[in-house]
């Protein structure tokens, strides 16, 4: 009796049926409806951006929506408000919703269709700016910081998560206005002005930051203030934190005074956006430094009336040469590229109270001064 024939497994090769998926800007989304829901996602997230943003063309305006939509939706993955969205990632932990991220992230700059708005918008936009996958991750990589319950110990490491979070998007912004990638000089000022939008943001939000269990305050400056780790908002410190949220101010005025000097370059409806977004964020560190201790009590922000200020002497501003700038920020944004590259995400710093044996200062090589 014959034996039946033996069946073998096949393996799997490439098909000529199969076929992959066709690039599609913007996930096959029309363009309108990514614009119009980007609007609506400005409006409710940054009346401060949504006001400064109305100064640009067309063109740059949408792009500029665009580019919100995908951080603020970032954002609120990152921190577990997945409201109104597709994403089911309530049960997530925070190392597992930053890698969707950027699985949808890198996924929308390839070409692909996400199924979420945001990053189909994030796809439109680098089409049409070349924006590429280190500027994505230079921003990415700020949620990661904070999923690692990461906390600076220098100045460095504080102006290193600043530049992830909002100097890198200063970068991106500033490629949508048509600034080139080899025009590191006006791409350095972009950074600058990121940075000091995070920097006034940081002074701001201190009593916000400390009731999510957050600080990014330099342990640093806490020990140099004799102020423990996890405390500085108990009333004994709070005189002292007024002079360490004054630091922060002195720090953000230093580059957006030379973020000034980049805006010069640019064309006059895109300059006089970026002049009212300084003075925007630049009277919200003003106004902490102003209230004293009193700072924390109530939320700072500016009102419709003072922002239509702002932007009126934006004007003004955009038609004379910026003032002269005596000395340049210490952390230029291609040192705080050098330490984004090199360190990674450092391991979380304890909670408890640091021995003052462990209050050492914290150098590394990469982050000295940029003497250029």
């Amino acid at each position: 009796m014959p034996r039946p024939p033996v069946r073998r497994p096949r393996t799997l090769v490439p098909s000529r049926y199969l076929r992959e998926t066709p690039r599609q800007t913007g996930g096959g989304r029309q363009r309108a409806a990514l614009v119009a829901k980007a609007r609506e996602s400005i409006s409710r997230g940054s009346k401060s951006f949504a006001v400064a943003s109305l100064l640009f063309d067309r063109d740059t305006r949408d792009r500029s929506h665009l580019l919100y939509a995908w951080c603020r939706r970032c954002d609120d993955i990152a921190d577990g408000q997945d409201h109104g969205g597709t994403l089911k990632l309530d049960r997530a932990n925070a190392r597992d919703r930053v890698e969707a991220i950027r699985i949808l992230s890198h996924r929308a700059l390839d070409g692909q269709p996400t199924a979420e708005i945001a990053f189909d918008a994030l796809g439109q936009v680098s089409s049409e700016c070349r924006l590429t996958a280190d500027n994505v991750d230079d921003v990415i990589d700020g949620f990661a910081l904070d999923a690692a319950d990461w906390r600076p110990r220098s100045e460095g490491d504080m102006m290193r998560y600043c530049f992830h979070v909002a100097g890198a998007v200063g970068v991106m912004m500033a490629r949508i206005m048509g600034v080139s990638a080899d025009d590191h000089e006006l791409l350095d000022r972009a950074c600058d002005l990121g940075l000091a939008f995070q920097l006034n943001n940081i002074a701001r939000d201190l009593w916000e930051d400390d009731a999510a269990g957050r600080c990014y305050l330099p342990v640093e400056w806490l020990a140099e203030a004799d102020i423990p780790p996890g405390q500085h908002m108990k009333p004994q410190y709070r005189d002292k934190l007024v002079e360490l949220a004054g630091r922060l101010v002195t720090l953000a005025k230093r580059h957006e005074a030379a973020a000034r000097l980049g805006a010069a370059q640019l064309s006059f409806r895109q300059r006089w956006a970026v002049l009212a977004a300084a003075n925007i964020y630049g009277a919200i560190g003003e106004e902490v430094r102003a209230r004293g201790a009193s700072a924390w009590d109530h939320r700072v922000h500016t009102g419709a009336l003072a922002k239509s200020g702002h932007v009126a002497r934006a004007l003004f501003q955009a038609m004379r040469d910026p003032p002269p700038v005596e000395e340049m920020p210490r952390w230029s944004r291609g040192t705080l590229m050098v330490m984004a590259r090199m360190e990674g995400a450092p391991a979380p710093i304890p909670q408890t109270p640091l021995r003052d044996e462990e209050v050492r200062p914290y150098r590394p090589a990469t982050e000295q001064p940029d003497t250029q």
